[in-house]
């Protein structure tokens, strides 16, 4: 296909996310042209100030896409839709779509809306967030009517008193591992690992290589699929996640 007629998706991250532009484009194999918004710099704010700046600011910052005539466009900051609970992201996402006039879907959507065509009721939660925000994030997904079987928390580092360290630009493949290491995951349970911003590719191709039945998700997997499908696209995908759950949704 000619690189210009391609469908377009917008995706609006965090300033410092390293992680969602490279994801999109490689799960989505070029076969969708991927623009980007970024969220403004909150230097001097704590977790819960940015994240709740980055709704308040959401409208302007997808309008910085101006009049380019995207297809879709996807929210790559599952952070702040956890505060706003299942039923305000809702609301926001059908807010913004009908003022952007494309569909608009949050990460957190998209994932929700991936766990209905796979008919995932059952999720192990793999986050690398504070605390208080991995619990933010469970209390989102059993509102959302799904069933926490399990948390794995993923700190980025210890600091120099031994305590964690969570910042998910900074969480490593090795450290995902060595979480996930010899753990018994409960037999019907989805691995969801949370976040635009934690790397998850290398990690989700080895647990795949492991166990050919589980459903396997992440933020970006699941909004790129939704992407996909949302495009009309029903080719083989070549990304071997995408296909994987291409399958599993039949």
């Amino acid at each position: 296909m000619e690189l210009f007629s391609l469908p377009r998706i917008g995706i609006v991250v965090p300033p410092e996310n390293p992680t969602a532009e490279p994801e999109f484009n490689r799960l989505l194999d070029g076969r969708m042209n991927v623009f980007t918004s970024r969220f403004p710099v909150t230097p001097d704010m704590g977790l819960r100030e940015m994240l709740e700046t980055y709704n308040r600011v959401l409208p302007d910052t997808l309008g910085a896409f101006g009049r380019m005539r995207l297809d879709a466009a996807v929210v790559a900051c599952s952070a702040s839709h956890y505060l706003l609970a299942p039923e305000g992201d809702r609301a926001l996402c059908e807010e913004l779509s009908a003022r952007a006039g494309y569909p608009v879907q949050s990460s957190t959507r998209a994932t929700l809306a991936a766990c209905e065509a796979l008919g995932v009721t059952r999720l192990t939660l793999v986050s690398p967030y504070q605390p208080w925000l991995t619990e933010t994030s469970r209390d989102f997904w059993e509102r959302a009517g799904l069933r926490v079987d399990a948390v794995v928390r993923v700190p980025a580092a210890r600091g120099a008193d031994g305590g964690e360290l969570h910042d998910p630009y900074r969480v490593t493949a090795q450290a995902i591992r060595d979480r996930l290491r010899g753990r018994r995951l409960a037999d019907g349970s989805a691995v969801l690992f949370t976040g635009t911003g934690m790397g998850t590719l290398t990690v989700l191709g080895e647990l795949a290589g492991q166990d050919a039945s589980r459903v396997l998700l992440s933020s970006n997997l699941a909004s790129a699929w939704w992407a996909r499908r949302l495009a009309g696209d029903r080719s083989e995908a070549a990304h071997p996640l995408v296909r994987r759950l291409d399958a599993q949704a039949r």
